[in-house]
């Protein structure tokens, strides 16, 4: 309800008819599930786009993008999220890619703080121009809501391109996955995992990405989600959604908003097991030959 009126008072009537029906979308994307999800990125392979994000596949050389986004409210409720993140890429030759992406979140209701995290991805990318490539990920985050110290995750296979166009992007795959998790509690909502503030195990993974353009190319759309179930226990899984939208503003400055939707199926006891986060700001892409 929160971000709902946050939506409400931020869409003046002054401000693109796109912007708005954007926002509207975001607010109402609470409704729909994981699976809800999928299907929906399989729709919008069939809908026109041009691609408008980071794209490993590019042949340009170095390719930056930086984000800040955020909400605050005052009043009954006081309410500070700021959201920032940084894309960065490089290709030192024709073969080999290099991405890496730094997210930070903070929150604070009144004076509590609710988020601290930061969130860091490395990639290597293997002739990513190809319809079938290889790659490897390590991830290394925080999450202060739900009592995580630290995770770190590894990530190894191959990377379909479903979808590869100038006017858009649909990336496919599927991967095994090692995580190790350090918590700061050792009672958990399922009873196995009860004594030990440290969780390691191996996981499949099934993921889909891609970017491209809405409203007649007014809107710059990317979007990404992941299912990640544990070999050992299919009680144990996660599920990440990510959907932003850019409106083009001037010379590689958008305005932004972002949703994002991720369920944890273990958490320590009495930490709810989803999260969902909207906020709006600006973002700006750079990209050198």
């Amino acid at each position: 309800m929160v971000l709902r009126n946050y939506c409400t008072l931020a869409l003046q009537p002054d401000l693109p008819q796109a912007v708005a029906e954007a926002a509207h979308f975001l607010t109402e994307m609470n409704q729909i599930n994981i699976k809800t999800a999928f299907t929906a990125l399989w729709l919008l392979a069939t809908m026109p786009y041009t691609i408008a994000q980071i794209n490993e596949s590019d042949t340009m050389k170095m390719q930056l993008r930086v984000s800040l986004t955020g909400n605050y409210q005052e009043g009954n409720a006081e309410i500070l999220n700021i959201r920032s993140r940084l894309d960065f890429l490089v290709r030192p030759d024709e073969k080999w890619a290099f991405k890496s992406q730094i997210t930070s979140l903070y929150t604070q209701f009144f004076d509590r703080t609710i988020d601290n995290d930061v969130n860091i991805r490395n990639t290597l990318y293997f002739e990513p121009e190809r319809r079938f490539y290889g790659y490897i990920t390590a991830f290394a985050f925080t999450n202060h809501r739900r009592k995580l110290k630290s995770r770190y995750v590894f990530i190894a296979g191959p990377g379909w391109q479903v979808i590869r166009t100038k006017t858009f992007i649909l990336r496919l795959s599927a991967n095994i996955v090692y995580e190790s998790s350090l918590f700061k509690d050792t009672v958990f909502n399922q009873s196995k995992y009860n004594g030990h503030d440290e969780i390691n195990l191996w996981r499949y993974s099934l993921y889909a990405g891609g970017w491209g353009f809405l409203f007649n190319n007014r809107l710059r759309l990317y979007y990404e989600l992941f299912l990640r179930e544990a070999f050992n226990n299919s009680k144990n899984y996660r599920t990440h959604f990510e959907v932003g939208l850019d409106l083009p503003v001037w010379r590689g400055l958008s305005f932004n908003a972002v949703y994002t939707s991720t369920h944890e199926n273990v958490v320590v006891k009495n930490i709810k097991e989803d999260d969902r986060i909207l906020t709006f700001g600006f973002s700006y892409l750079f990209r050198k030959k």
